[in-house]
């Protein structure tokens, strides 16, 4: 029985029990069916006890270590293939060649319910809830737990991986008296291959494609729900004893929420995963919590028309099978969230450069201004779990540009090759000139079809855009780039504990597209500043009527306040409004998250701002993070703000936890103060609201000349002492004050001028006094 909820909230449950049991990797074996409109195979799942199982510290923790392991010689891109078995049939189907046959068809109209299950499993399965008691052991089986819907699956087995040739390398002993002994060596032969040093990564790679074809020894009772899968083996109570390799034969659906059948702009079938409000469960049984940090290889075949892009480190060359059937071959060593896993198949056709063009060069202020950091910290060591990371690699953190591809529909390619080819090399060298080492070593950019939803979307290793980038030059193309470049960092490297707080991806990245941008068309400071002047308008105007058009419940950035980062004792979880559909086009999190940053950068100075982000990302790459671990972090490293009234509460209560806008920057200030100048009549109460709420005379000299300027015009009478002071202490921005003080022929208001003037006309420079005297006389 899963968790009830209230279909009012249209609030999504991650069912996962990932404080029991952690998948550490995964293996897909796939098909893909272009007729049926399914995608077919197995998945392997590599597990280690969970956090509640430990006794120490978790597994596999460490510094990172370098790509090198010359002594284990293995070509990972070519791993051999399981047998065909009739639980999930590898038959011809997907044998196309010619195109006609690769077009929609009828699609799969077996299996609708989808809730298979062994025939001896016994009915009425307990839930997660409901489960052994981890610590006493109690008599009941213990209950795995995975985030699944929209899925049919078949089988689910124990792999033997004691059967591999070679395992033995990971045992301690190979003497076996019982079934218990038997089981227990499994486990530790996993254990030992998730926790193998990060230098290790090759043989760790080729272990795990065998490992994952190895024979099953027995299957296990699953059941599956709503939203989950749930699997035991009888008489297994605890976590530490349940098998650590599992094997599940599955299949999607047609209609399932996480898969997108399409065709391209072309008219040519394809498929692509979305990274939709349900994420990959409708992909493949996984463990949705973004806690649930793991690696992953995939093995993807369909007909030779196809080209497969997903998320891997990479560039996979396809091998053929037979006539008219390839396979594609991915991998990652970096542990991420199984919600960035991303996936594409269709007829593209890859952009390529038809002339050398010369080596971009980003000379900028921030490339010196880093650079000497940058190598002190390389020195360091990381705070994540062991794997390969680029951030100790001197070679990987002075590359500017990583190897890219572009691919598209045969129709748009020479757009394509016109506006993308460019700009991808100046984003990417903006982007390292900014925040220095990328953090993946090679990307993919792919346009979508016509039916995405997005402009863009980020995973590992590639990113998708929508053709609407295309038209018009190359500002819009160029500034979803920077956005979409800016998440390899912040969204993916970096990513939130908990899924509710978005603006730490989406926030980020917004305010970072500006910033990237600006460096990537070698724009001069105050250039710079009057394009993103004008963007900061434009997203103002639309946050402010977002905010009047919504609900204010989805106008909170964290909308589990206290509670945010918690789960359940065995890692479940709800996300507040993860199904609401109006949340889904919203963009509080974006333009909220934007202006906060945007207030810390002004507040604090962009040099010294740059420079803090270059070291939070340098201490929390490859990590989950809650807002307040960014907040106390730059708090700490930049002290004096304290002493501006600037503490990790007070930003968290005016931005994070409250719904509406908060404070206004002087930048907008100066926008409502100027729009009110514009009305004919403001009436006196109006005027006392705002000098209460906006603390006004204690604004920077813009907001207080604009301010100024409304006492003038209304005649505000009891603040023209702010007036006298401005005029007297601000003459660099009061020339203009005194022409308002002489138009309107006020008797108060000329004294006041020539009073300010006479008092401060000998030390005036002169051509000003020059100026303001022809205003008085």
């Amino acid at each position: 029985m899963e968790t009830k909820l209230d279909p009012a909230k249209d609030d999504l449950p991650l069912m996962a029990n990932t404080r029991h049991m952690l998948v550490k990797h995964y293996v897909l074996d796939l098909d893909v069916d272009f007729k049926s409109q399914v995608i077919e195979g197995t998945i392997v799942l590599f597990f280690e006890p969970g956090s509640r199982c430990k006794k120490g510290g978790s597994a596999g923790e460490g510094d990172c270590l370098s790509q090198s392991d010359e002594t284990f010689k293995i070509r990972a891109s070519e791993p051999c293939h399981s047998p065909v078995t009739n639980v999930s049939a590898r038959s011809s189907k997907t044998g196309y060649n010619d195109f006609s046959v690769c077009a929609k068809g009828e699609k799969d109209t077996s299996d609708k319910n989808g809730n298979h299950s062994n025939r001896e499993q016994a009915s009425g399965i307990s839930s997660s809830k409901n489960c052994c008691d981890i610590e006493t052991h109690g008599s009941e089986d213990f209950l795995l737990v995975l985030d699944c819907c929209d899925l049919s699956v078949l089988k689910v087995e124990e792999v033997d991986v004691a059967a591999v040739p070679g395992i033995e390398k990971f045992t301690r002993s190979a003497k076996l008296t019982d079934a218990e002994e038997l089981r227990n060596l499994r486990n530790q032969i996993v254990h030992e291959l998730v926790t193998l040093p990060a230098d290790h990564w090759r043989e760790q790679l080729y272990y795990y494609t065998h490992c994952s074809q190895a024979p099953g020894c027995g299957e296990l009772l699953f059941s599956t729900g709503t939203w989950s899968l749930e699997i035991r083996k009888a008489e297994v109570q605890a976590p530490r004893d349940f098998p650590h390799a599992i094997r599940i034969w599955y299949k999607t659906k047609p209609e399932g929420r996480s898969v997108t059948w399409t065709t391209d702009q072309s008219g040519r079938p394809c498929v692509y995963t979305m990274g939709s409000p349900i994420n990959n469960r409708a992909l493949f049984p996984c463990q949705e919590p973004p806690v649930a940090m793991s690696t992953w290889q995939t093995t993807v075949r369909t007909a030779s028309c196809f080209v497969v892009l997903m998320s891997g480190e990479n560039s996979a060359e396809p091998a053929q099978l037979q006539e008219g059937l390839l396979s594609w071959y991915y991998y990652v060593t970096m542990p991420m969230p199984a919600s960035t896993f991303t996936i594409a198949v269709g007829c593209w056709t890859e952009v390529k450069q038809e002339s050398h063009t010369a080596d971009v060069q980003i000379n900028n202020e921030f490339s010196s201004l880093f650079s000497r950091a940058d190598l002190r910290l390389i020195e360091g060591s990381c705070g994540h779990v062991a794997y390969p990371c680029r951030f100790q690699n001197p070679a990987a953190s002075s590359q500017l540009v990583i190897p890219h591809r572009v691919f598209a529909p045969w129709c748009l390619k020479d757009r394509c090759a016109e506006i993308l080819l460019e700009l991808i090399p100046q984003c990417l060298s903006a982007a390292h000139a900014i925040l220095g080492t990328h953090p993946f070593s090679r990307i993919d950019v792919l346009i979508v079809p016509s039916n995405f939803s997005s402009l863009g979307m980020a995973s590992p290793h590639i990113i998708f855009l929508s053709q609407s980038v295309l038209t018009g030059g190359s500002h819009l193309c160029g500034t979803r780039l920077c956005h979409e470049i800016a998440h390899a960092w912040f969204g993916l490297a970096i990513g939130a504990r908990d899924w509710t707080e978005e603006w730490i991806s989406e926030g980020f990245a917004t305010y970072l597209e500006d910033v990237f941008w600006a460096v990537a068309q070698q724009l001069p400071h105050d250039e710079a500043r009057e394009q993103q002047e004008l963007k900061a308008l434009l997203r103002w105007r639309r946050l402010r009527d977002e905010v009047q058009n919504s609900k204010e419940e989805l106008q909170v950035l964290r909308p589990n306040k206290e509670n945010t980062g918690e789960v359940s004792e065995s890692g479940t979880c709800i996300i507040k409004h993860g199904l609401n559909a109006e949340k889904i086009f919203m963009q509080v999190h974006y333009l909220k998250g934007y202006f906060l940053l945007q207030s810390l950068a002004k507040r604090i100075g962009e040099a010294t701002y740059f420079e803090f982000l270059r070291k939070f990302v340098q201490k929390f790459h490859g990590q989950l993070i809650l807002s307040q671990d960014f907040l106390y972090m730059l708090l700490e490293d930049i002290p004096e703000q304290k002493g501006y009234g600037l503490s990790v509460e007070n930003i968290i209560g005016a931005w994070l936890d409250t719904s509406g806008i908060p404070k206004l920057l002087p930048d907008q200030l100066v926008l409502l103060l100027e729009s009110l100048l514009e009305e004919k009549m403001l009436c006196l109460r109006i005027l006392q609201c705002l000098e209460k709420t906006y603390h006004l005379d204690e604004q920077d000299a813009e907001v207080r000349h604009r301010w100024c300027e409304l006492v003038v015009k209304h005649k505000y009478t009891t603040r023209y002492a702010e007036v006298e002071k401005f005029l007297k202490e601000d003459q660099a921005m009061g020339v203009y004050l005194y022409g308002e003080l002489m138009v309107n022929e006020d008797a108060k208001q000329q004294e006041l001028a020539y009073k300010c003037f006479a008092a401060t006309q000998k030390q005036m420079d002169v051509s000003s006094a020059k100026v303001v005297a022809e205003m008085l006389f």
